[in-house]
């Protein structure tokens, strides 16, 4: 077993390190945000895939995380539950929402009644998480394992031992990437009046991105798909139009109080990028980097997948870790 450094920690650089420490790997988390700092603090937390590359593999992660997630809804420390909801679509096309590769795990079925706007829509079940619990249960189930998590901002990845890049927007820089870019979301949180099932747009359009997520303790409402934008502030014309739109959706929460405005940057690539990179440290020791990041907006949904491959890759490194500091 080896000494592993993950550096950053959002959900899907804990979803690594819970799977690395899980395995008897020592593992240390090093972030410059911590988990509730995080874009996926902001994320409503719906499992949903994207058409995102390799869609191979994106299929394959998003069944594995799937399962994870499904497995974790029986605990109420998760924030993990299973919840009914609605894709909804603008464009008139018939065929159903991409993921039905997914079929046998999702079963969308066609709405009669689309809701006011929308074209078409179809009801599945899909997994839902409440990040403000989700997070510090990874958190915990790190520790417990016998891990670490250490707010350190860092210039670069540690340049000795075995280290696993989970940065996120920050690998442009730290990977010296410069195909990783960000899609600003923003988002509103409500007061969850009970409602018992969720709506999602499929894909987006014009940098929009509707979609109503109750969460129990709260409701989370969006968002936006603005690429290229690095700003984190709130804006308030925004948030005007994210509460219309998804008032339009659901009108009964067009009354409800503001909690809070949020904004996350998601990572994106044009493919997920999950292999090694083979480095030498100062004194020509290996120091290999396992990067795991460009998850755009579908971390969650891949997460436990891509955990899964990395802690495979982390296995086959035949080199001894080296001591990190």
């Amino acid at each position: 077993m080896q000494r592993v450094v993950v550096v950053g920690a959002g959900v899907v650089g804990l979803t690594c390190a819970v799977r690395l420490a899980e395995a008897g790997h020592q593992v240390d988390v090093l972030a410059r945000d911590l988990p509730p700092e995080t874009t996926s603090a902001v994320a409503g937390g719906l499992w949903m895939p994207a058409l995102v590359e390799p869609v191979a593999d994106v299929v394959r992660w998003a069944r594995a995380t799937h399962a994870e997630l499904t497995s974790l809804a029986d605990d109420e420390r998760t924030g993990v539950q299973v919840m009914p909801g609605q894709v909804l679509r603008r464009r008139a096309a018939a065929e159903p929402p991409w993921f039905t590769a997914l079929h046998d795990l999702v079963d969308p079925h066609p709405v009669a009644q689309p809701p006011v706007g929308w074209t078409r829509s179809w009801a599945t079940t899909l997994p839902l998480v409440d990040t403000g619990r989700y997070l510090p249960y990874l958190v915990d189930r790190l520790k417990t394992a016998g891990g670490s998590l250490t707010r350190l901002p860092l210039a670069a990845l540690p340049g000795r031992g075995v280290v696993v890049n989970c940065t996120g927007v920050a690998a442009r820089m730290l990977a010296a990437d410069p195909s990783v870019h960000p899609v600003r979301g923003q988002v509103v949180v409500l007061d969850d009046p009970g409602l018992t099932h969720w709506w999602c747009d499929e894909d987006g359009a014009d940098g929009d991105l509707t979609f109503v997520v109750p969460r129990g303790r709260d409701l989370v409402v969006g968002g936006t798909l603005a690429d290229g934008e690095w700003d984190t502030t709130p804006d308030p014309r925004t948030a005007s139009a994210i509460l219309a739109r998804a008032s339009a959706v659901v009108p009964e929460i067009a009354t409800l109080p503001v909690r809070a405005h949020r904004v996350g940057l998601r990572p994106a690539r044009p493919s997920v990028r999950v292999e090694v990179e083979r480095r030498t440290d100062d004194d020509g020791r290996p120091a290999p980097v396992v990067h795991c990041y460009g998850h755009g907006g579908i971390g969650l949904t891949v997460a436990w997948g891509c955990a899964d491959d990395v802690l495979g890759l982390v296995t086959q490194l035949s080199e001894p870790a080296a001591v990190l500091f």
